[in-house]
């Protein structure tokens, strides 16, 4: 899969979330890389930033929030296309989760791990 196809999957990803939690987000961008820190080469996704639930009122001026997904390990991790896209979309949704200031034990509990 080209990296203009995996960047299409993850837009798509992104369109496919509720109107009412975009609208949420704030200073907030997505991004596309080919493959992660070497530290970490099995990582899907990243997010960094403040989540909304840890801004106070010292929030100003800030560069904004970052959500990376990786294409290499999704696509080293999946064998079809569908399984792509599934993981992809799984993927988008976790990030953004982390960006509400929803941790990684409620993602899983939620089936988003």
């Amino acid at each position: 899969m080209t990296r203009e196809e995996f960047e299409e999957l993850v837009a798509e990803s992104l369109d496919r979330i509720p109107a009412e939690l975009t609208r949420l987000m704030d200073n907030v961008a997505v991004f596309v890389e080919d493959e992660p820190p070497a530290d970490d080469p099995e990582l899907l996704g990243l997010y960094e930033g403040t989540p909304l639930t840890d801004r106070g009122e010292w929030y100003a001026g800030v560069l904004p929030d970052r959500i990376t997904v990786f294409r290499g390990p999704t696509l080293r991790m999946c064998a079809t296309r569908e399984e792509v896209v599934a993981e992809t979309e799984i993927t988008v949704v976790h990030e953004i989760a982390h960006h509400f200031g929803i941790d990684d034990a409620r993602l899983h509990a939620l089936g988003y791990g």
